[in-house]
């Protein structure tokens, strides 16, 4: 990586025979181009590279992967990349013509490189940049030109290897996804003469004429660099432009939010300069806004010995990778020889910097990074620093050069000092220490070979990819290496392709499909294309790190590459050591696609293999003699689901690859028959497959034990039915728009347009992401083969509508792309259907298993077309009639394959026993959400028919009546009771109304409880009543509910019994202060109201005739009566209250008649709170004993018993004379209410609950003084006085008749 390897013996110009490997297709990168970069064009090159150490070493032609005919990736080599694609053709053109094509390759740095952000790589030939979506497949790759605006006496002098390059994302809403951003600048440095080219947008027309920026005369004189178009000597160059003190190290950029194609540059120089760059269309501002970043002058005399200042400061980089463009200002960071330094720039008017803070990461303290003045230390270079994307953790790639004591050797020693921000510090307002170790150095090579400035200086770091943790160093020769810790130590796995395939110039992540996941290290080459170090290649082929140099140049105590690989494998699967947790390295979760490799065991692959064996040989003869028992021997019938091995084959008879599809004829092999063929050849091998499970017998063991295994591998034939029919529907797509346009355009470019065609574009794109080896397909063809993955398509329909409907769309275009996607949408569910109904004897009871379709990400999918389609059916101000209603049938299609989807769901979960409230709620949701507004349109249709000519009405109106019946259909099947009702309203059809409420029966009513519902909200009582002869089930249920209805259809059953009970306790049910929903529904009843129901209901007790309870029910009737009649002369007492607010039609509960009485003045309204209390129930009394006493001592209190005393003494009343006047006390009066023989009292009377003497009692029931009328008595503040009196007025008011005289007995005084 770091020197040129030495030569070889055969002879440099001898010319290479291709393998066999390269006549097959897809040859990349092809012979051709190869041939471009043939050895004799530059002298001393080696016909290959140097051999990596624990790797063979071939062309790089015969390490382009060749995919079988399973279209599974080579298991026989685990270790190796994978070729992702070419460089666009006009690359090669350009490598091919231009006169300074050597000066790309051995020019010091790179001349190409990644964007992260972006997923754009860069590359310079001579005096132009190319720029292109690495990710786009070969076919439509759009490579950018970008001209350097310099005339050919300066071309010499500006060398691709001179630039620096900065990839600008200007497209705020493309940051931290893996959109594609739609506006691009890129920012050219020259390192050496520090000239400034800027292409505001390099996708745009208008805006794409550079802008250029010089560095002045006295600028460059003051660094040192007086002749800076002279051209020097390479030699010359090297020793005084790179390493020395005028030279640009690195540079970053970033766009000014809230100015439109401006962008703010920043450089630093190994004088430790710091440039700052305003670019906009309009020109470029340069400032140097440091003067000196790095301290040359450090104390203590030493540090000066360790570390080299010269080439410092070393590199910039930004602190969040994604920058918002809502923030004002953005931070970035600046590697120094011994510490790290963190400026914020300001986007105001003015673009301020400003130093925030800096750390130390050489000093004496081993806790702030990496210790100095240790033992053998003789330099130290702080070499390259890179951020994560979360801006938490800095990573910085440091050499060290040590002198072994003993041996007095020298060596290198490479580490990687990961450093985090303490927690609960501010950044801007501290002066603390900020960063703190996060993890221990991690040692990557221990000892290496010794290597220069040059060497030192060209390392770069980039970190981020797969396996999570891992990260990889590229020097300037041309070789990249990943470390990664695992198993508890580093481990190096190194990308060194030969030397045709020319250097490395950079690396980056693959943008995963998922935003939150990481992707696989992406590589750069200078000839060779672009390549992928998949994950599992990392793990499995890492070694420990040798003695020996990060360059090309081996080390003499390495180990073979064979005697690497023996430990890396084993016959027919991986080695058993790594299928462990350890396997994961140091990252946050398991990979699934690591997990898959590490589960997969001997016996799984056996029995695979024996499927296979049996299943061609079924192929061939048609025998399956002896099948089951073997595979059953073998474990076949041990897994379910995903990892059955029936469902792996299955799997890999849809997902197989066509080897004869090419990475180059892109669209073109979509215009054939090819695509069609190859899914019908699927499909027939697919239905073999069915066979072959028949005849074997296995399909009835899968049936039994297997279910969900053999419910996927039916779905398996269900998605290859659709994917035929969506290409199909592709083709007449096509078809009818080659009609509409004519022949002006080709038809590539035809199929090459439309949203469905968009679609499958993202849908490969994604399934090129996650299975890299599929990075040099096209993405249509990934599409259709990858039948498996067809659920990515509803996954990108959620994720990535905005792109294919966009609002820059017109509003018929947008109509026209949203019916195509919901037409495939309902071309693929209903396939699925059809199919499933087919086939229905293939597949296992489906209790608890939920189809494929019926999946969260099927469901959103289809859900944000209907989302799209119902924005654009209310927005029809650009639709005329026609496309309405093409818009609405769509939208009907879609909500009816959405709907069973929803259906299939719930089922599934009822049927596991599993939570599905909210799933339930999401259905009914949209369901109702759908169907009310395709009900809305056609009553909108029909509004717009009655302004027809009279002889097209007719017509019109069958029409709207075919709509609404199917409309009515799908919300029958989902119980959308809304729609109907509404369609059977307007309709005014009550056998419709009929016919409807019998197909929807239902446990608890089903729709006829509806349709009672809302005739009684109406109060179409009568009308409820009559329809409930026909559904007296429905009736009954219906009715429990509203009690206000029954007692009538108890009258008409003749239930008199039953009508009596209701009526009762409707008259005594109180007015609730009712919910919206119900508001309808309660009655709120007067006084009189109540009266009359109590009427009825003593008529109807008489009416079921006498039996023992029919006078206890007559009693308590006539007993509530003269409670409702009291009340109502309670009220017209308390109508002067003001504090009363109370209404006639409130029914109060007995014990609030009693203490309304007793907040009374008057002695009428206490006596009747004692008729309250023997008008209830005993249990009423027992239960409010608490409440009598208060009557009883207030009615002692309403007389003056001490002046009754006086006035009894004095003038010595007669019997007579004291029973006329105590007749008159609130006491006698209470008394003969409550005690007396002729009171009238329900059920038990008062002395059951309160006597009026104490001594009648043998126990006291209530347990303290309080058990008699005497006892509350005794409590009057007059009863010592007058006591006698007081109990003779309850004793005689108990013994009263009626008349004056007392019948018998003693006097009462006695």
């Amino acid at each position: 990586m770091f020197s040129c390897g030495t030569k070889k013996n055969s002879a440099r110009d001898k010319t290479r025979t291709p393998t066999p490997l390269d006549s097959h297709s897809p040859v990349t990168p092809s012979s051709l181009r190869r041939n471009l970069f043939n050895d004799n064009e530059i002298p001393n090159r080696p016909h290959t590279g140097t051999p990596a150490p624990w790797t063979p070493r071939l062309s790089v032609l015969a390490r382009v992967p060749q995919v079988n005919k399973n279209g599974k990736e080579d298991h026989t080599n685990p270790i190796k990349p994978v070729f992702v694609s070419e460089f666009p053709q006009i690359v090669y053109d350009e490598q091919a013509t231009s006169p300074h094509k050597r000066v790309i390759f051995e020019d010091c740095g790179g001349c190409g490189g990644i964007d992260k952000s972006t997923s754009l790589a860069w590359i310079i030939c001579g005096s132009k940049v190319f720029v292109w979506s690495y990710l786009s497949p070969a076919s439509s790759m759009n490579c950018i030109v970008l001209e350097i605006p310099l005339n050919d006496v300066d071309v010499g002098n500006y060398d691709a290897g001179s630039w620096l390059v900065s990839v600008v994302n200007c497209d705020s809403s493309s940051f931290g996804t893996n959109k594609v951003a739609k506006h691009v600048a890129v920012v050219l440095c020259n390192r050496k003469t520090r000239a400034i080219v800027y292409w505001p947008d390099i996708y745009s027309q208008s805006s794409n004429a550079p802008v250029t920026s010089l560095a002045s005369f006295d600028e460059l004189e003051a660094v040192g660099e007086k002749t800076p178009f002279k051209r020097q000597t390479r030699q010359s160059k090297q020793a005084t432009d790179l390493n020395g003190l005028n030279v640009f190290n690195s540079v970053i950029a970033s766009a000014v939010p809230s100015y439109t194609f401006a962008c703010v540059a920043l450089a630093c120089s190994s004088s430790g300069e710091l440039w700052l760059f305003e670019c906009s269309p309009t020109g470029i501002r340069r400032r140097k806004v440091y003067e000196n970043i790095v301290n040359f002058l450090h104390e203590g005399g030493d540090l000066g010995n360790l570390v080299s200042n010269k080439g410092y400061p070393r590199s910039l980089t930004w602190r969040f990778p994604h920058h918002s463009t809502k923030e004002s200002n953005r931070q970035f960071l600046v590697l120094t020889d011994c510490e790290i330094q963190c400026f914020k720039v300001e986007f105001t008017s003015g673009i301020l910097v400003s130093r925030l803070w800096s750390q130390e990461i050489v000093g004496t303290d081993a806790e702030l990074g990496i210790k100095k003045d240790l033992a053998g230390q003789k330099g130290i270079w702080p070499l390259d620093v890179q951020v994560d994307d979360h801006g938490k953790v800095i990573t910085i790639l440091v050499a060290t050069f040590c002198k072994d004591r003993i041996s007095s050797s020298s060596y290198m020693q490479y580490s990687l000092l990961t450093m985090q921000y303490k927690s609960g510090l501010d950044v801007e307002s501290t002066n603390d220490r900020i960063l703190e170790k996060k993890v221990p150095i991690e040692v990557i090579i221990p000892k290496a070979r010794v290597e220069d400035g040059d060497f030192l200086y060209s390392m770069r770091l980039r970190i981020g990819g797969k396996p999570s943790g891992s990260k990889v160093i590229i020097s300037g020769d041309g070789t990249a290496t990943v470390s990664h810790y695992h198993r508890n130590a580093t481990r190096l796995y190194q990308f060194d392709l030969p030397y045709d395939a020319g250097k490395v110039l950079d690396a980056s992540v693959l943008p995963s499909a998922d935003d939150y996941e990481e992707g696989a290290w992406v590589v750069l080459t200078e000839k060779a294309g672009i390549w992928v170090i998949p994950e599992k290649a990392v793990v499995l082929g890492g070694v420990e790190p040798p003695e020996r140099s990060l360059s090309r140049k081996g080390s003499s105590n390495e180990r073979s590459a064979q005697e690497e690989i023996r430990n890396l494998t084993f016959t027919g699967n991986f080695a058993p050591r790594r299928a462990s947790s350890e396997a994961w390295g140091t990252g946050d979760r398991q990979r699934a696609a690591l997990s898959g490799i590490t589960r997969r065991t001997a016996q799984d692959e056996e029995s695979e293999a024996l499927l296979n064996h049996f299943f061609n040989e079924f192929l061939s003869s048609g025998q399956v003699n002896g099948s089951l028992e073997k595979l059953e021997t073998s474990g076949s019938f041990e897994r379910d689901g995903e990892t059955n091995v029936f469902m792996r084959m299955s799997k890999s008879i849809i997902d197989t690859l066509a080897k004869h599809w090419t990475t180059t004829r892109g669209a073109e092999i979509l215009s054939m028959a090819v695509v069609s063929t190859h899914l019908v050849e699927k499909q027939q091998k697919h239905q073999k497959f069915l066979h072959f499970l028949a005849l074997s017998k296995c399909h009835e063991e899968l049936c039994s034990r297997q279910r969900h295994a053999l419910q996927i591998i039916l779905e398996h034939g269900e998605k290859l039915s659709a994917m035929i029919q969506l290409r199909e529907l592709q083709n007449l797509i096509s078809q009818n728009r080659s009609a509409s346009v004519g022949s002006s355009n080709s038809n590539v470019d035809i199929q090459m347009s439309g949203a469905l065609w968009d679609m499958i574009q993202l849908v490969g794109d994604r399934a090129r992401r996650n299975t890299v080896l599929l990075m040099d397909r096209d993405n249509a063809e990934v599409f259709y083969s990858k039948v498996s993955d067809l659920e990515n398509f509803f996954y990108c329909l959620d994720a990535e509508l905005e792109y294919v409907i966009g609002p820059e769309h017109p509003f018929a275009t947008r109509v026209q792309r949203a019916c195509e996607l919901s037409n495939a949408c309902v071309s693929i569910i209903r396939t699925c259907f059809d199919y499933k109904n087919e086939n229905r004897l293939w597949y296992p009871p489906p209790e608890g298993l939920t189809p494929w379709y019926c999946q969260p990400v099927v469901r959103k999918g289809i859900w944000s077309v209907g989302s799209v389609l119902l924005q654009l059916l209310n927005d029809t101000s650009g639709l005329d009639k026609t496309a309405k209603l093409e818009l609405y049938s769509h939208l009907e299609a879609l909500a009816e394959v959405l709907l069973e989807a929803y259906s299939g769901a719930v089922t599934a979960k009822i049927e596991r026993e599993e939570e599905h409230k909210g799933l339930l709620n999401e259905y009914w949701e949209r369901r109702d959400a759908l169907l009310e507004s395709l009900y809305q349109q056609v009553k909108e249709f029909e509004a717009t028919y009655k302004d027809s000519v009279e002889g097209a009405e007719e017509l019109n109106e069958e029409a709207t009546m075919k709509i609404t019946s199917h409309l009515l259909s799908i919300a029958k099947r989902h119980g959308c009771y809304q729609v109907m009702w509404t369609i059977c309203c307007d309709v005014n059809d009550s056998e419709l109304l009929r016919n409807v409420m019998h197909e929807s029966l239902g446990p608890t009513g089903g729709y006829s409880y509806y349709v009672f519902q809302k005739l009684h909200e109406s109060k179409q009582f009568s009308e409820l009543l009559r329809l409930g002869e026909e559904f007296p089930e429905e009736l009954s249920i219906f009715l429990k509910e509203h009690p206000d209805l029954l007692w009538l259809h108890d009258l008409f059953l003749h239930h008199f019994s039953s009508a009596s009970e209701t009526l009762h306790m409707l008259a005594l049910t109180q007015n609730m202060q009712s919910s919206e929903e119900e508001e309808q529904v309660d009655m709120k009843l007067k006084l009189t109201d109540r009266k009359s129901l109590l009427y009825l209901s003593k008529i109807a007790a008489f009416a079921a005739g006498k039996d023992a309870g029919t006078q206890v029910k007559v009693d308590r009737i006539e007993a509530d009566l003269k409670i409702l009649k009291l009340q109502e002369e309670v009220m017209k007492c308390l109508t002067s209250h003001e504090d009363k607010q109370l209404v006639d039609d409130q029914l109060l509960h007995p014990e609030d008649l009693i203490k309304l009485c007793l907040e009374g003045e008057e002695p009428e309204l206490l006596l009747w709170a004692f008729d309250v209390f023997a008008w209830t129930s005993s249990s009423f009394r027992k239960t409010h004993w608490k409440l009598l006493e208060d009557c009883w001592k207030k009615a002692a209190s309403q007389d003056d018993w001490s002046k009754f005393h006086d006035a009894y003494t004095v003038e010595g009343w007669s019997d007579e004379e004291t029973l006329q006047n105590l007749k008159n006390t609130v006491l006698f009066q209470a008394s003969s209410r409550c005690y007396a023989p002729q009171s009238e009292t329900f059920e038990e009377g008062f002395d059951q609950v309160l006597p009026l003497r104490q001594d009648n009692m043998e126990t006291s029931t209530l347990g303290d003084m309080s058990s008699s009328v005497e006892t509350i008595l005794m409590q009057h503040k007059d009863f010592p006085i007058a006591g006698k009196l007081m109990l003779m007025a309850v004793m005689l008011g108990s013994e009263h008749s009626g008349d004056d005289r007392i019948e018998g007995g003693p006097s009462p005084m006695e």
